[in-house]
């Protein structure tokens, strides 16, 4: 394994972690300056930052192996979590049953709602990312990275609200959670963006890799 591989090892370690995280916490809201939002969106932005480098060094092929390794990924805690909570609990457990379900008990549908907005904005963002890429060439980082990520988080906060929230809110509260999560991950990104240079930077000099040309069909081996 060349260093190029192990370092996109690295990548989909971090990228599992930030989006199984951003699984784990996205049931709890908290308020901003009255505005309500999902803890998601704390480690949730940076599968995005992490997807665009993939996309950038390693090509489509890559981004798209990465996404599907974080959905293998989702689906395996999906299926453990499951598998726990159907499990008798002993009299001994440090951790009750009732408080495992209250922690855990709602995780089914909010897996269904992460991953169901995950994969239809993953694929949307690597797919803007590749046409922005196509315009600009290796030029204007910054708007292939926002402008991709601005665009597909629209599709992922309005699906995972609705299949999330749907029947047990009011429609204007799902509406509003969806923008505000929106807004949220959108100011992340930006935020995140000097991490794209950063992330940039440290394949050119560091570690001397290339950037991928498009069309790119295939992970370096």
């Amino acid at each position: 394994m060349d260093r190029k591989q192990r370092f996109f090892v690295l990548l989909t370690a971090l990228f599992v972690a930030a989006l199984v995280t951003g699984d784990f916490i996205g049931g709890k809201f908290f308020v901003v300056f009255g505005h309500t939002f999902s803890a998601g969106i704390i480690p949730f932005p940076l599968t995005f930052v992490l997807t665009d480098l993939v996309n950038e060094f390693y090509g489509t092929h890559g981004a798209k192996r990465i996404t599907m390794a974080g959905l293998g990924a989702a689906v395996f805690t999906w299926a453990v979590i499951s598998l726990a909570l159907r499990l008798p609990t002993s009299p001994d457990s440090p951790i009750s049953d009732v408080v495992f379900k209250s922690a855990f008990g709602t995780s089914a549908r909010l897996y269904v709602a992460s991953l169901t907005a995950y994969i239809i904005g993953q694929l949307l963002d690597i797919s803007i990312f590749h046409a922005l890429r196509r315009m600009t060439g290796h030029r204007l980082l910054w708007l292939r990275s926002t402008g991709s990520t601005v665009m597909s988080q629209v599709v992922d906060s309005v699906a995972v609200s609705f299949v999330f929230l749907v029947g047990s809110k009011p429609l204007g509260f799902i509406v509003n959670n969806a923008l505000h999560n929106y807004l949220g991950k959108l100011a992340m990104a930006i935020l995140l963006t000097p991490l794209i240079y950063a992330g940039h930077g440290l394949f050119n000099r560091y570690f001397h890799l290339p950037e991928k040309d498009t069309p790119a069909t295939e992970l370096a081996t």
